[in-house]
């Protein structure tokens, strides 16, 4: 992309007064995986729900509950307007980046399964790791705006906006969070390069981020075990390969149609995280590979539509709104890819949730807000090409 002054506030055409209708497509793409993900979920956790609650629809009431609040918070973000999201990307990151130095702190982050990464608020346990994912990308879209020319021809505009990034990333590891580090330091280092950033510093930091990752997993037993189960989960199927072997299970129980909704049966007691992490299994034996054919198509029709309001928005000289979109595209993409790897065997377990569909209402309002955010966006191109239309065919315009 090209170097462009900051994005601002569009001014009030008194002569253009229409409603520019959303991204329908975009919007019910949005919608129908956080209905399909919400019957999913009930599907899956009914067993585990009756077991620990007496109760099968537990999980169900606490994920519609969660979706609740996730469609509100969404249409709060559609509220706002872009230009000031780009003016306060960077504090709002920040604020982000502090919180997470809080949930390091002990008898204030709550530990679930050996990992810290919440933060209880009465009923609610906030997860600001999946806030910092969102805010990354406010920020790095900003500064990409603002110092586009330092990205572009100096090396200082590169690792500059990575300090921060890096920082972030290393309070996460520390909860340990390897999935939402990876997905988010992608998701930096693709917008980079969407703002034009030189090829020899991305291989020079690709280096050293693979051998930190390397020296990571060989220093962490529990990340080795990871790895190695990965590679071979049939070689310990009952204790570390014990999640991805009933994975496989699952899809191989699916075949091409599935077993019937409701009627899988890994979900009982064997495939563990089955509402969470492994919700594409559970999918995958219930509807089969039709079903997760489908599944895959609407996240890669979610991340192309983001992408090409980016690229809309590059072309009518709006930066800002082209990273941010361009961005969260880049960032859907990766994390449902990396979800749906790690449940068929192709990438080692990472603990990601699948976007819009998981059980997590952490996960849920991140999720609502990034496409409320590219639905706003949308809108607002459509104003910008529906004035410029106007202004050509009105003679006196053209004056």
């Amino acid at each position: 992309m090209t170097a462009a002054a900051p994005s601002k506030p569009l001014p009030r055409t008194p002569r253009v007064r229409q409603a520019y209708p959303l991204d329908y497509p975009l919007l019910l793409c949005a919608l129908g995986l956080l209905a399909f993900g919400w019957v999913m979920v009930t599907s899956a956790s009914m067993s585990i729900a009756e077991a620990c609650c007496q109760n099968p629809f537990h999980y169900s009431i606490r994920h519609a509950i969660a979706l609740g609040l996730a469609l509100m918070l969404g249409l709060m973000a559609y509220s706002v307007p872009s230009h000031w999201w780009e003016r306060h990307g960077v504090w709002l990151f920040l604020a982000s980046a502090l919180v997470l130095i809080l949930v390091l702190i002990p008898g204030i982050g709550r530990t679930v399964n050996g990992a810290t990464r919440w933060i209880p608020l009465g009923p609610l346990n906030v997860q600001p790791s999946e806030f910092v994912k969102l805010f990354a990308i406010l920020y790095v879209a900003g500064y990409l705006v603002r110092h586009a020319d330092k990205v572009v021809n100096q090396l200082s505009g590169f690792i500059r906006p990575l300090i921060l990034i890096g920082a972030a990333a290393l309070l996460i590891l520390m909860q340990p969070d390897f999935g939402t580090t990876a997905v988010m330091l992608a998701t930096v280092m693709g917008m980079l390069f969407l703002g034009g950033a030189s090829l020899l510093p991305f291989i020079v930091l690709l280096a050293i981020v693979g051998a930190g990752l390397v020296t990571l997993v060989i220093f962490s037993p529990y990340r080795l075990e990871r790895v190695v189960s990965f590679l071979n989960p049939w070689e310990d199927p009952f204790n570390s390969g014990y999640q991805l072997s009933q994975a496989l299970i699952a899809f191989g129980r699916g075949e091409w149609f599935g077993v019937g909704l409701g009627n899988g049966i890994q979900k009982q007691y064997f495939l563990p995280e089955a509402h969470t992490d492994f919700l594409p299994s559970v999918i995958g034996e219930e509807l089969g590979l039709a079903g997760m054919l489908v599944l895959i198509a609407a996240f890669v029709f979610l991340s192309w539509r983001a992408m090409s309001i980016g690229v809309r928005a590059e072309a009518l000289k709006r930066p800002f709104e082209s990273y941010v979109a361009q961005g969260i595209g880049l960032w859907i993409g990766l994390q449902s890819f990396v979800n749906l790897g790690v449940n068929v065997g192709i990438l080692p377990t990472k603990g990601l949730t699948l976007p819009f569909m998981s059980y997590g209402s952490n996960s849920l309002m991140v999720g609502c807000m990034a496409v409320a955010i590219l639905l706003r966006i949308d809108v607002m191109l459509r104003r910008v090409e529906s004035e410029a239309k106007f202004k050509r065919g009105t003679p006196w315009s053209r004056a």
